[in-house]
């Protein structure tokens, strides 16, 4: 019989898990299989950098915490040696990141995903990838909004030259 303290850990273990896989608005499972200790070790500093955490799981507690959280869609993904990066805030940051440097490293691949509580595959993924960061969007949404006054601010700058040239004359 298990010792009762080592369970209890475990428990706790799968409780986090679970929580995690509940409030990131982004999580993608790898498999990190033939990458090397620096190239692990870049890839978490870039994670961490975009505040996005990678961790390193047993695949019988990810299946027990995706019961928990009501994603067993995602077990089928769960083989092999797995790393789970989870993004609370940015969507597109992990999937980002994990996509571009598996382009630089073919030992990481990217198995699956769940994004705002939704199971996604590998191509639905790269597809967020390739989207703007959040900051690009904003940009975007910024020049767009201020577009109108620009262009306001233009015609009643031209009425005015128009209207003192006409007085000088």
């Amino acid at each position: 019989m298990a010792n009762a303290k080592i369970l209890a850990e475990k428990e706790q273990i799968v409780s986090d898990l679970s929580e995690k896989l509940r409030a990131s608005s982004c999580t993608i499972v790898t498999d990190y299989r033939g990458l090397n200790v620096a190239q692990v070790t870049e890839l978490r500093k870039q994670l961490r950098e975009a505040g996005v955490e990678f961790q390193v799981l047993k695949n019988s507690m990810v299946r027990r915490a995706t019961a928990n959280a009501e994603l067993t869609e995602l077990d089928a993904h769960l083989t092999g040696p797995t790393a789970i990066a989870f993004s609370k805030d940015d969507v597109v940051a992990a999937a980002k990141i994990l996509n571009n440097f598996a382009k630089k490293n073919e030992s990481l691949s990217i198995k699956a995903g769940v994004v705002e509580g939704k199971v996604v595959d590998v191509t639905q993924i790269k597809a967020l990838a390739d989207l703007p960061s959040r900051e690009g969007l904003l940009s975007m949404l910024l020049s767009v909004l201020q577009a109108p006054v620009r262009n306001f601010a233009l015609a009643v700058k031209a009425v005015a030259e128009k209207q003192e040239s006409g007085a000088e004359a």
